[in-house]
């Protein structure tokens, strides 16, 4: 079996055997509830842990970006949903994957959207399936369920494009604290987004898709009662965040950056690691909860969590770990150079994307694997 040892740090860790937990329980919750799992495959972005997804039961997938649809697509998925809000400049490319034979639908959140959607396919012979992105939480982008504005854009989804369904996502929920705060947000991004449908079916518009979904809200839904499909993606790993929120517990993250002590600086109680904010990312998304693990969470080499080694200092190169523990404790004869240390991510997508590809802890045991992830728009 090829060691972990043989390695040059850092590198991204996946234990399939955890993601594969993952991918079944949210899996078992959607098949439960009764309604479509669509992915997001940003959080990986890899054609071999989107296989085991669909494998276990997904029907189509999310993306963020129209690269995450090409390399999805040249995968063999075909039913995609492109969950922001397109502009102009990218409706060829769009076009000519459809064209291509995916499935493609995209979103809007505007009437200035929406014409330039039907525009583009008027000009080209085709007509675009469309999302309207509704705000059910104030969180980011959408329009709003009561909105007028809602039926003006519905309408203005004409000739070269029609309308497919709503969609929202309650980014919000990320903020809960609480299971109880978890199940009231969830019961919330589902009521509102339902209503924004029942809205444009009153109108007079065909609305068969009701998109929801984040990992929190996902997990805390109790029903969900007239909605289509959700969506969700960091489920698959988990991170820091997640456990923080309550969603997951930290035995349940199924990535970790492996990296390698380069140093020690004994008077200030340092330890120096060749696994920096590059490999980490600068996301510190647990700085506004109960518990700080800075950069993120030291573990040895099997994954054990080291509870008197703090991250919380990176530079590009290098991540500096500070020693809370008894003072007496010889840090270079403990951690010698070269010793291995596993670090927990605050946030699975923003660690994932600083690497090109997955060292996999195989499921079934034996040599370490790789797949490949990509980046780019």
């Amino acid at each position: 079996m090829t060691a972990l040892s043989s390695l040059e740090t850092p590198v991204l860790l996946l234990d399939e055997a955890q993601m594969r937990r993952n991918i079944a329980r949210m899996q078992a919750l959607m098949d439960k509830l009764g309604v479509v799992l669509r992915p997001h495959a940003k959080t990986s972005k890899c054609v071999e842990v989107v296989e085991q997804q669909i494998a276990a039961g997904a029907r189509g997938i999310t993306v963020s970006t129209l690269k995450e649809a090409e390399e999805f697509f040249a995968g063999g998925v075909d039913d995609i949903l492109y969950a922001v809000a397109i502009v102009p400049a990218k409706l060829d490319h769009a076009l000519a994957l459809i064209r291509k034979g995916c499935k493609l639908r995209v979103i809007t959140e505007s009437v200035e959207g929406a014409r330039a959607i039907s525009e583009h396919g008027r000009k080209h012979g085709h007509v675009y399936d469309v999302l309207i992105e509704i705000d059910t939480d104030g969180h980011r982008s959408g329009v709003k369920p009561a909105d007028p504005m809602l039926i003006e854009v519905a309408g203005a989804l004409t000739d070269g494009a029609r309308l497919a369904g709503v969609m929202t996502h309650a980014g919000g929920s990320y903020a809960c604290r609480t299971a109880e705060e978890r199940e009231a947000f969830a019961e919330q991004e589902r009521s509102r987004c339902v209503a924004a449908a029942e809205a444009l079916r009153k109108a007079g518009f065909e609305c068969p898709t009701v998109s929801v979904g984040s990992t929190p809200t996902a997990l805390a839904a109790r029903h969900l009662e007239g909605v289509t499909e959700v969506r969700a993606g960091v489920y698959i790993f988990f991170d820091l965040v997640i456990a923080g929120i309550g969603s997951c517990t930290r035995d349940e993250i199924a990535i970790s950056v492996l990296g390698s002590v380069i140093g020690h600086q004994r008077e200030a109680g340092w330890l120096i690691t060749d696994a920096g904010w590059m490999a980490m990312s600068r996301d510190r998304g647990t700085q506004k909860q109960p518990h700080d693990y800075g950069y993120g969470l030291a573990c040895d080499a099997d994954g054990h969590p080291i509870a008197d080694l703090a991250f919380d200092e990176a530079n590009q190169e290098h991540g500096v770990l500070r020693w809370t523990g008894d003072k007496s404790v010889d840090l270079a004869e403990r951690f010698p150079i070269g010793t291995q240390l596993r670090i927990l991510p605050n946030h699975a997508c923003a660690t994932g994307a600083q690497h090109e590809g997955y060292v996999v802890l195989p499921a079934e045991g034996g040599d370490l694997k790789r797949w490949r992830r990509f980046g780019g728009w």
